[in-house]
């Protein structure tokens, strides 16, 4: 019998349901047909599920905070209200992505999930129970007016939404969020084909029965507050051992579920976990073509070989990616949960000042990289041991943004939050002497605490890095120097200089137009200058690539046994290292950790494509990571948002008005009920809509400039204009000579 049905009363094509507590509206409704359909017979049977969850949707009305979201205020869940032990929750987090990119998401999670009920021999069969009654996936979507109405197409055609159900309010009282539940083997492939089970052959090969949750909250209310939703409403009723955390747009590769629920399974001390992820490079690797995609892709490749399995021996993984990471549910709650909660805007008047409207503009920052807290929190976890790693096997695919302005915004917010993320760790790192963990465990963190403390200093001094070593590799290879028989290489003595410094001064023209751009413009009203300003970071980046290669010949055309001396161990390193006048192992050294170290870890970790599909790119446009994001994301410092926008209404939805019975006065709502045959009518037409192919954008919609962008745009012309000018005066007047244009006389040291 479903929940409630006894309180269900059929009055002319209606029907009256009592109010839970006489406040909480939960109804249940008839599924399409060809959705019911679609479940096996054995499951249908009652043999390993319920009828009620394959035959009718469950849809209630949340008017209250997550924190209230208990069994108290008359909140309930159908895994708990089974008796069904939740061993893993996996969640999919929604802002407005396009069908194509939910399907991909919740199709390769509902594939997993299948991978783990067949394999029988699993930690999930042996403890009891069916396998699929242990898993909860769980879709947050955050706002109803950012959605793209296609993807509800997709959703009711899996079983877990239909149309109309939703109300704004509950006899005046605003719905917070819109929670659907239903168990459904139907899934929608990115291509847009429906995969239902088939009733011949291997059964293994059917997707198993997946619990589904989909929570649509009626405003945008961010990231983290959907994150609360699942933890401190969610998690709270069904206590779940392990929480997955996927972003929608990211694709986990076959098994990866799996991987990671093992690493929790097999360490009881691992508090969180991570996977590798790497951009999906589309159609036979089509979009890594665009040079963007190219660069993030040989980041995501690097860092999943050489930083993430590091921290991962150390015990503490600096971030676990919102994208595609695993927590323990027991280990992140208290301190951990209620600190990475801070961030939350809807908590800031409950919070007052320790909440994101009494945080000052580091802390606002701090909690744009909200998951480097909650990794640092678990860690240092006073009295417990939790560590952090980061499980290879499990794979995951994501979109990364194509477009310079997108990247620009999404870079903003990663690299000011973490910034101020890795700050606030090196600060309170006093607080891991209060944890568990073992001597052996707290070497290693301090290990890692120099380690974070040097990447720290580099980021700060890279801007002044990359110009010296663009000024001095520049000087070294094109300053002719008569006493010892040098001429300046590429264009001769003449050019060369004249090239170079006329390079120099184009260099730092665009660095200071970077300044410029960020202090009043928008990237989106600006995009075609930052594309121009990464060509022209390319082509200086791809001209000193060319240089070092010459002096990379310079310095090894002799043997390098004639340009080191092995008399003494003093020699060896004064030679080595430039004490005489030979360079070969200061060159060899920066060749090996620039080069080699790449290719040989790649190599080692039988991944070594990106190096040819990626590196490339990447070598031309590293340069641009620092003259053009570093200097957008400091200049916009005080920007502490997300790059979208506050909260939407939802006035168009219908309400839910209390009535009161006659004969018992408890608290009703009457609700009109569907004919099987409409509601299978409807379903046919979302059907064909859902698998309809979409129509792919090259741009999307364009936004349209403002009037104050163009106020903006004039403003930057000017000034630079205004600079440029007054630049060229200076240069032509304090210049030897105007053919010259300042280049001195002779440098004083280069390489033979």
């Amino acid at each position: 019998m479903a929940f409630h049905s006894r309180a269900q009363e059929y009055v002319l094509g209606t029907r009256k349901v009592k109010l839970v507590q006489g406040a909480v509206l939960s109804l249940e409704y008839p599924v399409p047909s060809a959705v019911k359909n679609a479940v096996e017979p054995r499951y249908m049977a009652g043999d390993e599920g319920r009828p009620d969850e394959f035959t009718k949707l469950r849809y209630t009305a949340a008017t209250c905070d997550p924190n209230d979201f208990t069994i108290r205020n008359g909140y309930d869940l159908r895994p708990r209200m089974y008796n069904r032990h939740t061993e893993l929750i996996i969640a999919i987090t929604y802002y407005n992505e396009d069908k194509v990119l939910l399907a991909r998401t919740l199709h390769g999670v509902m594939e997993n999930v299948r991978d783990i009920v067949n394999l029988r021999n699993s930690g999930f069969w042996r403890n009891g129970g069916p396998a699929w009654q242990k898993i909860v996936v769980c879709l947050i979507f955050d706002g109803i007016d950012k959605v793209d109405k296609n993807v509800f197409d997709v959703l009711a055609t899996v079983g877990i939404y239909q149309d109309g159900v939703v109300k704004k309010d509950v006899d005046g009282k605003e719905t917070v969020a819109h929670i659907f539940e239903y168990t459904s083997q139907i899934s929608v492939t990115p291509d847009q084909q429906l995969v239902r089970p088939s009733r011949d052959g291997d059964s293994s090969r059917n997707l198993a029965p997946v619990q589904l949750m989909f929570c649509l909250k009626q405003k945008n209310s961010k990231k983290i507050n959907s994150h609360r939703w699942l933890f401190n409403a969610f998690g709270r009723l069904l206590n779940p051992e392990v929480a997955i955390l996927i972003d929608a747009g990211t694709k986990p590769g076959r098994r990866s579920l799996l991987a990671l629920w093992e690493a929790f399974y097999n360490d009881k001390d691992l508090g969180g976990a991570c996977g590798e992820i790497h951009a999906m490079p589309w159609r036979r690797g089509k979009k890594l073509l665009n040079p963007l995609v190219a660069i993030q892709n040989f980041e995501y490749k690097i860092s999943n070989i050489l930083d993430k399995p590091l921290e991962s021996a150390f015990g503490y993984v600096s971030v676990l990616p919102g994208a595609f990471s695993a927590y323990r549910f027991r280990a992140i709650m208290g301190r951990p949960l209620e600190r990475y909660f801070y961030g939350d805007h809807t908590l800031s008047q409950i919070l007052g000042k320790k909440g994101i409207d009494g945080m000052n503009i580091f802390k606002k920052n701090m909690f744009l990289a909200e998951d480097r807290i909650l990794c640092f929190e678990l860690v240092a976890k006073a009295g417990q041991k939790w560590h952090l790693c980061y499980v290879k096997a499990a794979k995951g695919e994501t979109d990364v943004p194509e477009g310079a302005a997108e990247f620009l915004i999404q870079r903003r917010r990663w690299l000011n939050g973490s910034f101020a993320a890795s700050l606030y760790s090196l600060m309170h790192f006093g607080r891991i002497y209060r944890s568990g963990h073992n001597i052996i465990r707290l070497l290693f963190l301090h290990v890692q605490l120099v380690y974070n403390l040097a990447n720290v200093l580099f980021s700060w001094f890279s801007l002044a890095s990359y110009w010296l070593t663009t000024s001095v590799i520049m000087d070294l290879v094109g300053t002719p120097e008569t006493a010892r028989d040098y001429h300046g290489w590429p264009f001769g003595d003449v050019g060369s200089p004249i090239v170079n410094v006329l390079v120099k001064y184009v260099y730092l023209l665009f660095v200071l137009l970077q300044f410029i751009l960020a202090l009043g413009n928008r990237p989106k009203a600006s995009e075609r200058t930052y594309l121009a300003s990464f060509v022209v970071f390319g082509l200086v980046q791809g001209y000193i690539l060319v240089l070092t290669t010459y002096l990379v010949y310079l310095a090894l055309r002799e043997p390098l046994g004639d340009q080191i001396s092995f008399a003494s161990g003093s020699a060896v390193l004064d030679s080595f290292f430039g004490g005489g006048d030979g360079v070969a192992g200061v060159i060899l050294i920066a060749l090996i950790t620039i080069y080699g170290l790449n290719f040989l870890a790649s190599v080692l970790y039988l991944d070594p494509w990106h190096m040819f599909h990626s590196f490339p790119q990447y070598l031309i446009l590293m340069s641009a990571y620092v003259n053009i994001l570093m200097v957008y994301a400091f200049n916009n410092w005080h920007d502490v948002s997300w790059g979208t926008k506050g909260s939407d209404s939802a006035d168009a939805l219908p309400s839910a008005h209390i009535v009161k019975d006659d004969g018992t006065e408890d608290a009703m709502v009457e609700e009109v009920e569907k004919e099987q045959a409409d509601i299978d009518t409807q379903f046919e037409a979302t059907v064909r809509r859902a698998l309809a192919p979409m129509q792919e954008t090259t741009d999307g919609p364009a936004e349209k400039k403002t009037v104050e962008d163009s106020y903006k745009s004039f403003r930057t012309g000017l000034v630079v204009s205004w600079l440029i000018s007054n630049v060229v005066l200076v240069i032509i007047v304090t210049s030897d000579s105007f053919t010259a244009l300042g280049v001195p006389e002779a440098a004083t040291t280069r390489t033979p």
